[in-house]
């Protein structure tokens, strides 16, 4: 059996399911093909914090400003597609709260110390797998159930095929698979690419607890709202794909979490992810180079906070239209 969309997103996390549902919405019929079951976005505190993000990496101005763009393209994103996003702000507890203020200040960030640290109203967040579904069932996008094996480009079209036989047929592809090793058939040059791409391994750890108003972020921890209780983590861990959770590491999470609330409760299941990363910490948004095969990849921690740019830059690339400013940044080859 064979299909041919107009555009086919393999990857179902948050880049590709914002792609997809950016294309449908411009009037694309988009088809995308995912395994199934968690990934590193469904596993993730759904955090969009360009300046607590910010914080504890040495990022420049620039670097920061280009984070509270790719922010601000959430509101009008969300408001399309039925999401609910949440403003309340983040917390920080970590040493040296003057410091980190003047950091955040220097940056350009909102930020004011209180009497446990600092708040920020930068900082904004969405439930994740609410939104996950949502997107999924955007109009204009199907669902596959299905593990890519190969893909066969020409002049004209892709054929993607499955590892159970069936078969699509598309103008346009766009890889959206993660920290996954490169498919079967891709050119050379986008393997490359691909490869190049660094596994983080993280894990999180549910806590049924009363939920905090907003997200609370220490040295090295968070503890973020979830659905009757927090998740708290996470850990980053380079070169890393195994997915087995580390129950002493989980037990120092908690604590370190538990005591940014000043809280005690006891700790439910760990749940484990694998982003990926490029060489400058910034995703692959845009085309290969290839003719029709786009790229939306790698965000490292910052899937959810990437995800409306991503699309944006990826559907404009797609369509033919004027790059955005902010596509250079993002652009696949600027390694090469």
């Amino acid at each position: 059996m064979a299909s041919s969309p107009d555009v086919i997103v393999i990857g179902a996390g948050v880049l590709g399911l914002c792609t997809a549902a950016e294309l449908a919405a411009r009037g694309h019929a988009v088809t995308v093909i995912d395994p199934g079951g968690p990934n590193a976005s469904s596993i993730a505190a759904g955090m969009i914090a360009p300046a607590l993000e910010s914080l504890p990496e040495d990022v420049t101005a620039d670097r920061a400003a280009l984070l509270k763009r790719a922010r601000d393209a959430w509101p009008g994103f969300a408001a399309a597609h039925g999401l609910t996003l949440r403003r309340e702000g983040a917390d920080w507890r970590g040493p040296d709260p003057e410091a980190a203020l003047a950091r955040l200040l220097d940056m350009g960030f909102e930020a004011r110390l209180t009497p446990t640290g600092l708040t920020t109203s930068d900082d904004w967040r969405m439930e994740v797998a609410p939104a996950l579904k949502a997107l999924a069932r955007t109009s204009g996008v199907t669902m596959v159930r299905g593990q890519v094996m190969r893909l066969t480009g020409d002049a004209r079209r892709w054929r993607v095929e499955a590892n159970d036989g069936r078969v699509w047929f598309s103008p346009t592809v766009v890889l959206a698979t993660g920290a996954g090793e490169p498919v079967a058939g891709l050119p050379d040059s986008i393997a490359s690419i691909v490869s190049a791409i660094t596994p983080i391994r993280g894990q999180l750890t549910f806590v049924p607890t009363p939920t905090p108003s907003r997200v609370v972020r220490g040295a090295g921890v968070y503890a973020a709202p979830c659905e009757a209780g927090v998740v708290i983590g996470a850990t980053m861990e380079p070169g890393r794909r195994d997915l087995e959770p580390d129950p002493e590491e989980a037990r120092r999470q908690v604590a370190a979490g538990l005591a940014l609330l000043d809280v005690t409760a006891e700790a439910g299941p760990t749940r484990v992810g694998i982003r990926g990363a490029t060489a400058d910490g910034l995703p692959l948004a845009g085309s290969s180079g290839e003719p029709g095969l786009h790229l939306a990849l790698a965000p490292r921690r910052n899937g959810w906070l990437m995800g409306p740019l991503v699309a944006a830059i990826t559907a404009d690339g797609i369509e033919g239209r004027p790059p955005m400013a902010d596509a250079a940044a993002l652009d696949p080859l600027r390694f090469a």
